[in-house]
């Protein structure tokens, strides 16, 4: 697990890491929020916040690509194996920023059927 941490930047990959945890304080708060305005809002930021996290990792990737893409134009001599790890390695901040997106998605379509369920 750490291994793709480090593979992936320290960087994006922090960033990602501390929205993921952003995203679980507020599903806490969500949770244990007793005023129902407050509790929509809270949601709402679940939702954003993994759009944010999608949006990260896909900027992580093109980051990488873009650099990757200036060292072969520079004329360097790149074989395809050293290609393809490079690839991957770049497709490791985009994956992380799915999953978070999911489980964000995930833990707010819960929180919001259970808010339904409790509000009527």
């Amino acid at each position: 697990m750490f291994k793709y941490f480090y593979e992936g930047g320290p960087l994006f990959m922090g960033m990602l890491s501390i929205v993921f945890l952003v995203i679980l304080v507020v599903t806490v708060l969500a949770a244990v929020s007793k005023n129902e305005n407050r509790q929509v809002i809270w949601l709402g930021y679940i939702k954003s916040l993994g759009l944010l996290a999608f949006v990260l990792g896909m900027l992580g990737q093109f980051i990488g690509l873009f650099d990757a893409f200036k060292a072969i134009e520079s004329g360097m001599d790149i074989s395809p194996a050293l290609l393809a790890g490079g690839l991957r390695v770049s497709s490791i901040t985009s994956i992380y920023g799915m999953i978070i997106f999911v489980v964000s998605y995930i833990l707010w379509f819960g929180l919001n059927a259970f808010h339904s369920k409790t509000s009527s």
